[in-house]
Formats: structure tokens, C-alpha cells, sequence
């Protein structure tokens, strides 16, 4: 979940690493550092804290060099200081490193027997002092690196610069996404193409196992037995330029307010809105004899998830199976001939989940993605790709990339109830047609934004805020909770509503904010009888429902917010709003960071 950045470039290398850690700070902001060869000399600044810590020092102390590597970082072993920050070297080599190195404290303890002194409590710094003593012993930076990685235990993506080597940079990956950039007499490598979009368009993706050797004007790409391996050159779609915040405070406020676009962009490339019929990517299976869809996600992705599987066995009559990536693998779970393992990535490198689309593909299930960058690692390892197109997601707290992922799991609810002949083509329309109407109804939900932050003050002055739905806006609950976990730090838990009185009410008083999302669907009246029992034990209660169930409930609230009247098939859609602007505006009144929370990072890409 670090960010990584290589370049043997013709310009000063320092300016350009900075600039490609700014893009991947997403991926972690504890610290960061660079490392350039200058005379064929190491030298290196790193700092605590955030980017422009760094970029404070660089400014105050320049380095030099042409050749160089960068690194952003979610720390994992040792505090977040600047002797733990990357890039980790000696006087022979510099290291920056994604992932965990499972064996490092055998290897650190073999290596200090020889004589080596650590400095720091990473895990990282086992890699430059067992390669440092490869070279030592008369080895090339080459095969140094080879007996190294043959050593080495864990997921990792690396980057490593030699002293003295102006014209060669080695990277490798196992289990973290690694690519290799090509320019003009130049060369580049990157843990996404987002940090290289400046750089280049045309992207080689390491596979699993891979380490490349590149100078300014090749690259050779080995695989994991050593032997030489050819790999595409493919032209990447990410845009060269720096996403910006716009005229918004956070890049998640902004975030937000994309979602009526993103939602359409995304129902273009899968609705016909004349025919209002849903065309999905050709499946090598027939949707029609599926035994059964497992769903596999971690996070807000797997609310997604949960909701799709409402969607699917309601629906389309197709059981489904739900787990986070985390768990499921280690249940060594048996799955039918000829079912369907369903995987929901915002950034399609998430560690456990592809672990655990490995897994189902040793089980033989066809593999279906639904991720937000087509050229990820787990969009490159699946049958068919359901893109959502949300666009960058800067943002720690995902927003659009949640309400993508609903636009498209609906869809394929929709085709698979249709394939299945659970539906006929008149619901299938109506549906179709309620999701074409889904963007200008967020438009209608985003005007609530002034009496959400009202709201949001209140929330702000409670220990523990309780989310409660039934349905598929038991998921929303679920989701709603974590939003205000994340990035305000209050306490929050979600709740099926009918679970109140098998626990949880204990926790009602007059301190305990419940926000509950009830549209008025066929389980409306039971989750009114539950807030009923939440208000008569002095419960503040902010209640989100269309016109209907306002009038049934909306004035014994604390306080409500009224939703668009909409089928409730494409209610998830909606209420996911309002949760996202309630966690948004308590994290501001707060005062806490909202783009980047304390110990979270975008991209999980360890486990």
C-alpha cells in the first residue's frame, strides 16, 4: 500500500520523484523519502509525516542525480519516523519496497551474525543488507538481486539503485503491482501508471514472480525461474494530469459531488436508454445455468457486495454467496462446477482479494471483476471485466467508486434476472429505466448538503452513532458506520433493524444519535416498529425516507432528511448520499484530516 516511483532519466531525477509520489500519496502518508546516485555516490533525503515534509527539505537541501527512486509510505513494521522512512541503504545499494518480508527477522538475525549493523525496525532494511552482502562477496547487481529474491518470504514490490551504476535500475514484484515505463531514452518504474502518466504512455505490468533489469534504453524481464521473459508493452489510459480539487475543500467533498456524472459515465457503457435494455461484456458462461455467484470484497466493497447480493437472490433467483477476501480463502470454501466468483476492487490491487481470486481460480470458477482501473492486476487476472468509470479516486474514503460499483452490480442484477427468465421484459425495463434517473435524483439528494451539515454538528459531540436498515439499506447501514469510523473517529456501528432488541438497544439514550435509512419499500412498517422502540428509550433519531415514509415518521424524528421517491431497486444508489455527506461534514466540524486519516491508506496491498 506504499507508493513506489523509479526514473533513469536525461533531467534531474528529484523534481520528477516528488512529483510521482504527489500522485501515489494516496497510497500512504506516514513518510517519505528519495535517493539519487550523484558521481556514483548514494544520497538520499527522507522525511516524517507528509509529502510536503519532504518536499521541505528538498527545497532546503537539493539533491542531484538523474537516476533515482522514491517512496511514500504505510508503515508496517516500525513507527513512522524518518530512520524507518524509505528509501533504506548502504553505501553499495538503495532500496524503496511495497509489501511485508514474512521471514526478515531469520534473515535480520543471520545477517547480523556476519557482521552487519540495522538502524531502523523495518522489514525493508533486511533487502539492502543481504543484497549489500551479495555484492560484497564479488557478486553483479544482477544476480545480488537474484540470490536475494530467492531468499525472501512475503509480498513485496522493490525498487534498487547501485552505486557506481548510473545506467541500471532492478525492480521486482510478488504480490504487489509493479510497472515498467518506457520513454525516450528513458526509463521509469512505478507501483501504477498513475505515477508515471507524465512520464509515459506505454506501460509493461510485471507479472507475478517477475524482476526486470532496465537501462535508459531497454529493459530485460525475467521471470520467477530466471528465465527471460517477454512481456506487452501496452499504451496506458491514465491521464498525465495532477487530479485537483476544484473549487472543493477535499478531494472527498468533490468526490461526492461527482457521483450524478460518474453514475452516468458508467449506466452509458452498460444501458441502452432507448431500448432499455442492459448489454453486459461477452461472458464465457451462460448467466442463465449459473449455480451459484460467490462475492468476494473487502471494505466499502463488500457492502457493495452485500447489496448486490439482496439484488441477485431477490431478483434474478441466483444464490449467492457473500465473504470479505480476508476470511474466505482460509475457509478453504468448496465451490460448484461451473459457478461464478464475483471480485469488487475500487483499485484492483487489493491484497486479499486477489489472494482469494487465486483461490477460486484453482476452484475452477469462472472469474468476473468489477474494478475501477482496467489495467490492474486483478482486471488482468479475470475472465470478464464489468469497469466501473469513476475516474481517479484520491480520496481515502471511497464514495464514487461505492456508487459505481452499485451502478454495475445492478445492471448485472438485471441481466441475470432477465437470462434466468426470473423477470420479463417489461420489469426489466422498468428497472432499467429507474436506474437512467438514478443521476439527476443524486442531484436532488446533493441540495440536502446545508441540512446535512447541520445535522452533522450534532453528530460531532457523540461518542457512539448507531446506523440501522433493513434490506439493502442494512448494507447502507454497514457502510454509513465505517464512513464515520474513518474518517471522524467517532465510534460507529451498523445494524439490521430487527437486530435492535437482540442487543444493541442496551446502548439507546439521549447521547446516542440513530441514523436510520428506511425507504419505503415492503420492509418499511418493521423498521418503523424498531425506531418506534429507539425514540420511546430516548433515542436521537435521524431519519432518512421519501415523502411517504416521512409522513409516517419524519416528526417524531430528532431530525429527517427526505429522500427522492424512486423504485426501491435503486434506492442503495441514493441513500448512499447522505451517509457519505453525514461522515464528510462531522469529519470537518471535527477538524480532522478527511482526504488522508490516521492509519488508513487508499490501495491495501498487504494483508
Amino acid at each position: 500500500m506504499c507508493g513506489i516511483i523509479g526514473i533513469l532519466g536525461k533531467e534531474p531525477a528529484a523534481p520528477l520523484l516528488v512529483d510521482g509520489l504527489r500522485r501515489l500519496e494516496y497510497r500512504g502518508y506516514d513518510s517519505a523519502g528519495i535517493a539519487t546516485l550523484i558521481n556514483g555516490r548514494i544520497d538520499r533525503r527522507r522525511a516524517e509525516g507528509k509529502l510536503g515534509n519532504l518536499a521541505a527539505k528538498l527545497e532546503a537541501e537539493p539533491l542531484e542525480g538523474n537516476i533515482g527512486i522514491g517512496h511514500t509510505r504505510w508503515a508496517t513494521h516500525g513507527v513512522p519516523n524518518e530512520i524507518n522512512a524509505h528509501p533504506h541503504a548502504t553505501a553499495r545499494v538503495a532500496v524503496v519496497h511495497n509489501g511485508i518480508i514474512e521471514n526478515y527477522q531469520a534473515l535480520r538475525a543471520e545477517l547480523a551474525q556476519k557482521g552487519h549493523d540495522f538502524t531502523t525496525e523495518t522489514d525493508t532494511e533486511v533487502v539492502t543488507v543481504l543484497i549489500t552482502d551479495y555484492l560484497a562477496q564479488g557478486m553483479t547487481p544482477q544476480d545480488a538481486v537474484s540470490r536475494s529474491l530467492g531468499q525472501l518470504e512475503g509480498a513485496f514490490a522493490l525498487a534498487i539503485i547501485f552505486a557506481g551504476e548510473h545506467d541500471l535500475m532492478i525492480g521486482a514484484r510478488r504480490g504487489s503491482p509493479l510497472a515498467v515505463g518506457y520513454g525516450d531514452g528513458e526509463m521509469f518504474l512505478g507501483s501504477d501508471a498513475l505515477a508515471l502518466a507524465p512520464l509515459t504512455k506505454r506501460i509493461c505490468y510485471l507479472e507475478e514472480g517477475d524482476w526486470v533489469e532496465i537501462g535508459r534504453d531497454h529493459a530485460v524481464v525475467y521471470d520467477c525461474d530466471g528465465a527471460v521473459a517477454a512481456r506487452e508493452i501496452r499504451l496506458t489510459e491514465a491521464s498525465g494530469a495532477l487530479i485537483g480539487k476544484g473549487n472543493f475543500r477535499h478531494f472527498m467533498q468533490k468526490e461526492i459531488f461527482e457521483q450524478p456524472a460518474v453514475v452516468g459515465d458508467t449506466l452509458r457503457a452498460f444501458v441502452n436508454p432507448v431500448t432499455r435494455n442492459v448489454s453486459l461484456p461477452t461472458m464465457p458462461f451462460d448467466l442463465a445455468v449459473v449455480p451459484r455467484v460467490t462475492i468476494v470484497a473487502c471494505g466499502t466493497a463488500s457492502y457493495a457486495g452485500h447489496v448486490a447480493k439482496y439484488w441477485l437472490e431477490q431478483l434474478a433467483l441466483l444464490p449467492v454467496e457473500l465473504d470479505i477476501a480476508s476470511e474466505f480463502r482460509y475457509r478453504e470454501a468448496p465451490m460448484p462446477a461451473g459457478g461464478v466468483a464475483l471480485f469488487v476492487s475500487q483499485s484492483g490491487e487489493t491484497a486479499d482479494t486477489l489472494a482469494a481470486l487465486r483461490y477460486c481460480r484453482e476452484q475452477e470458477q469462472h472469474i468476473v471483476s468489477v474494478v475501477n482501473v482496467p489495467e490492474s492486476t486483478i482486471a488482468r487476472e479475470t475472465d470478464v471485466v464489468m469497469p466501473t468509470l469513476a475516474g481517479p479516486e484520491i480520496g481515502v474514503a471511497s464514495t464514487k467508486a461505492f456508487t459505481t460499483q452499485l451502478t454495475v452490480l445492478a445492471c448485472f442484477a438485471i441481466a441475470a434476472a432477465r437470462a434466468r427468465e426470473a423477470i420479463d421484459e417489461a420489469r426489466g425495463a422498468e428497472l432499467v429505466g429507474a436506474l437512467t434517473e438514478v443521476p439527476s435524483r443524486m442531484a436532488e439528494v446533493l441540495n440536502h448538503d446545508e441540512r446535512i451539515r447541520q445535522i452533522a454538528r450534532e453528530i460531532s459531540e457523540a461518542r457512539d452513532v448507531l446506523y440501522l436498515g433493513r434490506g439493502t439499506a442494512y448494507p447502507l447501514a454497514l457502510e454509513g458506520a465505517l464512513k464515520l469510523k474513518e474518517i471522524s473517529y467517532i465510534h460507529a456501528e451498523g445494524y439490521a433493524a430487527g437486530e435492535m432488541k437482540h442487543g444493541p438497544i442496551a446502548l439507546i439514550d439521549e447521547t446516542v444519535p440513530v441514523i436510520v435509512l428506511a425507504p419505503s419499500d415492503r420492509w418499511f412498517d418493521k423498521t418503523m416498529s424498531n425506531v418506534q422502540e429507539v425514540i420511546a428509550r430516548g433515542g436521537k433519531v435521524i431519519f432518512l425516507s421519501d415523502e411517504a415514509g416521512q409522513a409516517k415518521l419524519g416528526a417524531t424524528a430528532f431530525a429527517h432528511i427526505t429522500m427522492p421517491s424512486v423504485d426501491p431497486f435503486v434506492a442503495p444508489l441514493l441513500y448512499s448520499i447522505p451517509v457519505q455527506l453525514l461522515a464528510y461534514h462531522t469529519a470537518v466540524v471535527k477538524g480532522t484530516d478527511v482526504d488522508q486519516p490516521r492509519n488508513l491508506a487508499k490501495s491495501v496491498t498487504v494483508e
